[in-house]
């Protein structure tokens, strides 16, 4: 959808008008929608995902419109109203012999987010830099206990490293404790992976019929893997990921690129929207019981919300479902 309007919406003039037609807009908009500006001072563009077949998307659109109409009814005068257009375009077209998707450059704002304020961005780097040598400090007794214990049940490396996506798609070694064999087979969590981000994963529920996030029962995982998995301790070693900065304490979990691979075009928002993290909405609110779609809903929920506050409150839950397990594989 184009909302557009040289007049109202140049900033430095306009500045209220713009301010209320973008209240209308968030009032109007799902989690999963995109927002920003089309042509700067002229025209603000919205991505609304997932419409499902061009004629669904069709009606869809002419629902969108009246919602947008009344929402900017409620802000703008009649005059104002008068100087704005609405176009909506639906994506793919009904062409003939099947359409493509949406192109890459359609979605090129997901990775350019407006970043956050300088004071924002150094409060939260010192909170995870404090929190991290923290965690390290108190938990290395811990360290070397499962160290000793993976190595006396299992053959193989004490950590296990995993090539991770981070923000704005960049990769990094992603560090863990291993909880499984050496030289498993990745094809069973691959094929688990796209099934599951298709939500065809209904041979694996899990509570309240939900599907798993991860797999149950996991051949794969040794007999303390389970122990390390049921309790998070697999995860301490992320400390030294935060220290680095590939990480935060608080954040969306960092994707496999194969699971990046099965993503659709809206799921990638959740790339920038935050800085991965040890935890997050998603981890305190049930993790593995938790759909692929709500999951990613809960991280752009996070990137639109996220505050010092939230972070600790988030943190501050995380012993909690460490300790009661749920959720978790």
């Amino acid at each position: 959808m184009l909302l557009e309007s040289s007049k109202l919406l140049k900033t430095g003039t306009g500045d209220d008008v713009l301010a209320r037609v973008l209240q209308a807009l968030s009032e109007s908009v799902r989690d999963t929608d995109v927002v920003g500006w089309y042509q700067e001072d002229a025209s603000v563009g919205v991505i609304f995902t997932e419409l499902g077949s061009y004629d669904e998307g069709r009606a869809v659109a002419s629902a969108l419109l009246t919602k947008v109409t009344g929402a900017l009814s409620s802000t703008l005068s009649i005059n104002e109203i008068n100087e704005i257009r609405l176009s909506f375009r639906v994506f793919p077209d009904d062409w003939e012999g099947g359409a493509p998707e949406m192109g890459p450059e359609l979605y090129d704002g997901l990775f350019h987010r407006v970043p956050q304020s300088g004071l924002s961005r150094f409060t939260k780097r010192s909170m995870d830099i404090a929190g991290s040598l923290l965690a390290l400090f108190l938990d290395l007794p811990l360290f070397v206990g499962i160290a000793m214990a993976i190595k006396l049940t299992s053959r193989g490396p004490v950590f296990f490293r995993q090539t991770r996506v981070g923000e704005y798609g960049r990769e990094f070694t992603f560090l863990k404790f291993r909880s499984m064999h050496r030289n498993n087979d990745h094809s069973i969590h691959l094929k688990y992976v796209r099934q599951f981000i298709a939500d065809e994963t209904g041979g694996a529920p899990g509570q309240a019929g939900q599907a798993q996030y991860k797999i149950a029962d996991d051949p794969r995982v040794t007999r303390i893997g389970r122990f390390l998995r049921r309790t998070s301790l697999d995860e301490l070693p992320q400390f030294l990921n935060v220290l680095k900065g590939d990480m935060s304490l608080v954040g969306p979990r960092p994707p496999l690129p194969y699971e990046v691979d099965c993503y659709r075009h809206w799921h990638w928002a959740r790339l920038s929207a935050a800085k991965p993290g040890i935890t997050g909405i998603w981890q305190v609110s049930g993790r593995s019981r938790v759909k692929f779609d709500d999951m990613v809903r809960m991280d752009l929920q996070y990137a639109n919300s996220q505050s010092l506050w939230l972070d600790l409150k988030i943190l501050l839950r995380t012993p909690q479902a460490m300790i009661s397990g749920a959720g978790a594989r």
